[in-house]
Protein backbone atom coordinates (compact mmCIF):
# COMPACT_ATOMS: atom_id res chain seq x y z
CA UNK A 1 0.00 0.00 0.00
CA UNK A 2 1.69 3.63 -0.54
CA UNK A 3 1.17 7.06 0.82
CA UNK A 4 -1.95 8.08 -1.64
CA UNK A 5 -3.86 5.21 0.20
CA UNK A 6 -3.10 6.21 4.12
CA UNK A 7 -4.00 9.85 2.81
CA UNK A 8 -6.86 9.13 1.55
CA UNK A 9 -8.28 7.45 4.89
CA UNK A 10 -6.36 10.47 6.89
CA UNK A 11 -8.25 13.14 4.83
CA UNK A 12 -8.12 16.33 7.34
CA UNK A 13 -7.39 14.43 11.06
CA UNK A 14 -4.64 15.17 12.81
CA UNK A 15 -6.10 13.25 15.64
CA UNK A 16 -8.39 9.84 16.49
CA UNK A 17 -9.70 7.50 19.16
CA UNK A 18 -7.42 5.32 20.67
CA UNK A 19 -9.06 2.38 20.34
CA UNK A 20 -7.94 1.21 23.98
CA UNK A 21 -8.38 3.61 26.00
CA UNK A 22 -11.20 5.76 24.26
CA UNK A 23 -9.01 9.01 24.37
CA UNK A 24 -8.52 11.52 22.06
CA UNK A 25 -4.72 10.98 20.62
CA UNK A 26 -2.55 12.55 18.13
CA UNK A 27 -1.77 10.55 15.17
CA UNK A 28 1.88 9.40 14.51
CA UNK A 29 3.76 12.17 12.60
CA UNK A 30 6.48 10.52 10.49
CA UNK A 31 9.09 14.13 10.65
CA UNK A 32 9.52 13.86 14.78
CA UNK A 33 8.02 10.45 16.25
CA UNK A 34 10.53 7.03 15.69
CA UNK A 35 8.13 4.50 14.18
CA UNK A 36 10.07 1.47 16.20
CA UNK A 37 8.26 3.22 19.31
CA UNK A 38 4.85 3.26 18.26
CA UNK A 39 4.65 0.31 15.55
CA UNK A 40 5.46 -3.42 15.02
CA UNK A 41 4.29 -6.04 13.00
CA UNK A 42 2.81 -8.86 13.88
CA UNK A 43 3.09 -11.19 10.56
CA UNK A 44 1.06 -8.68 8.14
CA UNK A 45 -0.39 -6.92 10.75
CA UNK A 46 0.70 -3.77 11.98
CA UNK A 47 -0.03 -3.35 15.73
CA UNK A 48 0.21 -0.14 17.45
CA UNK A 49 2.09 -0.60 20.17
CA UNK A 50 1.49 3.29 21.89
CA UNK A 51 -1.98 5.24 22.20
CA UNK A 52 -0.26 7.14 19.16
CA UNK A 53 0.48 3.62 17.32
CA UNK A 54 -2.96 2.10 18.05
CA UNK A 55 -4.48 5.53 16.88
CA UNK A 56 -2.34 5.62 13.80
CA UNK A 57 -3.13 2.03 12.81
CA UNK A 58 -7.05 2.67 12.95
CA UNK A 59 -8.01 6.05 11.37
CA UNK A 60 -5.66 5.25 8.18
CA UNK A 61 -7.37 1.81 8.26
CA UNK A 62 -3.71 0.28 8.10
CA UNK A 63 -5.20 -3.43 9.13
CA UNK A 64 -8.16 -3.08 6.19
CA UNK A 65 -8.79 -6.46 4.22
CA UNK A 66 -7.20 -5.03 1.10
CA UNK A 67 -3.67 -4.05 2.66
CA UNK A 68 -3.55 -7.47 4.69
CA UNK A 69 -4.17 -9.52 1.46
CA UNK A 70 -1.35 -7.29 -0.48
CA UNK A 71 1.13 -8.30 2.24
CA UNK A 72 0.22 -11.72 2.78
CA UNK A 73 1.03 -12.06 -0.63
CA UNK A 74 4.34 -10.32 -0.18
CA UNK A 75 5.04 -12.65 2.70
CA UNK A 76 4.65 -15.54 0.51
CA UNK A 77 7.29 -13.87 -1.86
CA UNK A 78 9.39 -13.20 0.79
CA UNK A 79 9.67 -9.24 0.51
CA UNK A 80 7.60 -8.50 3.54
CA UNK A 81 7.83 -6.87 6.08
CA UNK A 82 10.15 -4.09 5.28
CA UNK A 83 13.13 -3.15 7.20
CA UNK A 84 11.81 -0.55 9.76
CA UNK A 85 12.39 3.27 8.71
CA UNK A 86 15.60 4.64 11.12
CA UNK A 87 14.65 6.65 13.53
CA UNK A 88 14.24 10.55 12.55
CA UNK A 89 17.62 12.56 13.08
CA UNK A 90 18.02 14.05 16.37
CA UNK A 91 18.17 17.51 17.52
CA UNK A 92 21.43 16.94 19.21
CA UNK A 93 23.57 20.63 19.07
Amino acid sequence: MNAVYCNLHKGPNIAGIDPDTGQLTRLFNPRTDDWNEHFAWSGHILVGRTAIGRTTVVVLATNDAAARVVRAALMAEGVFPPLPPPAPPSDAV
